[in-house]
C-alpha cells in the first residue's frame, strides 16, 4: 500500500477549499477533494495537484445529504484503491459550507434547517461514516468561523453552527485519542471569496470596515488559509490537539 498520505477535502474544488488542497499537495499530500456540482473546477484543481508533482481525485458529494455518506465511503474506498493504491485516507478536512445572511426575526426554519445539515449534521455523520477508513495516527481538521467567537447582525444561526462544530472538535479528540487521532479547528476570519454573495470581494464599504477592525488591516485572501491547515496535517503538529486556530489578521481585538 502507498505510504504517501492522503488528505479528503470537502469542497475542495474551489475557494478556501482549493487553496487548503493545493497547500496540502505541496506538503507532499495527495487529496481526494470533492465538489458539489461543478466537476470542471474541480478537475482544475486536480490539474493544478498533478502539476506539483502529487496525485489527486476529485468525488462528487452533497454534505447536506447525510443519507448519502455510504455510498460516498464506498467510492472513497474505491478511488483510495484505484488511483492512491491505498485502504486509508490519513486525513479528513471538513471544509464544505455555505453562508446564509438572515436576522433572528426574519429567519424561516428551512433556511436553518439547510445550516444545520450543512454545517453540523454533515460535519457530524460523513466524519463518522469515514472513522473506519481514517488511518490511527491521522486527524480532523473541521473548518469554523471568526463568527463563533465575535457577532455580526444575520449570522446567528450561522454562527451557531459553527460554534457547534468548535465543541464537537473537542469531543471528536477525546474520543478518537485512543486511536492517536488528531482534531484541531482552523476558524477563518473575513476572507474575499464568492462565498455567501461574494460581499467580501465586492463591496467595497465592507472591505474598509473589515480593514478598519482588523488589526492587520485588510481582508483575508484565500492563501491566508490553506498553509495553517496543512501545517495540522503535518508531522510539525503531531502534538496540536483539540485547539481552535483563527486565522483572522486579528479580527475584533
Amino acid at each position: 500500500m502507498s505510504k504517501e498520505k492522503i488528505a479528503l477535502v470537502t469542497g475542495g474544488s474551489r475557494g478556501l477549499g482549493e487553496d487548503m488542497s493545493i497547500n496540502l499537495a505541496k506538503k507532499g499530500l495527495n487529496v481526494i477533494l470533492t465538489y458539489r456540482s461543478n466537476k470542471e473546477e474541480a478537475d482544475k484543481t486536480v490539474s493544478e495537484i498533478e502539476k506539483i508533482g502529487q496525485k489527486a481525485y476529485a468525488l462528487q458529494l452533497d454534505v447536506a445529504d447525510n443519507h448519502s455518506f455510504e455510498a460516498f465511503s464506498e467510492e472513497v474506498k474505491k478511488s483510495l484503491t484505484s488511483h492512491f493504491g491505498a485502504d486509508k485516507i490519513d486525513f479528513l478536512v471538513n471544509n464544505a459550507g455555505i453562508g446564509i445572511d438572515t436576522p433572528i426575526g426574519e429567519t424561516t426554519e428551512e433556511q436553518l434547517d439547510t445550516l444545520v445539515d450543512i454545517h453540523f449534521k454533515g460535519v457530524y455523520f460523513l466524519t463518522q461514516t469515514l472513522l473506519p477508513i481514517i488511518a490511527d495516527g491521522g486527524g480532523i481538521v473541521n473548518i469554523s468561523s471568526g463568527l463563533a467567537r465575535f457577532s455580526f447582525p444575520g449570522y446567528a444561526v450561522y454562527g451557531s453552527m459553527k460554534a457547534a462544530v468548535e465543541a464537537l472538535t473537542r469531543y471528536q479528540a477525546k474520543e478518537l485519542g485512543a486511536r492517536k487521532i488528531r482534531s484541531n479547528v482552523v476558524a477563518p476570519g473575513a476572507i474575499e471569496t464568492d462565498f455567501g454573495g461574494g460581499t467580501n470581494k465586492n463591496d467595497e464599504g465592507k472591505r474598509t470596515a473589515i480593514a478598519n477592525f482588523t488589526a492587520l488591516g485588510r481582508v483575508g485572501i484565500p492563501s491566508d488559509i490553506g498553509g495553517v491547515v496543512a501545517f495540522l496535517c503535518s508531522e510539525d503538529a503531531k502534538w496540536v490537539n483539540a485547539q481552535r486556530i483563527e486565522v483572522s489578521g486579528g479580527m475584533m481585538i
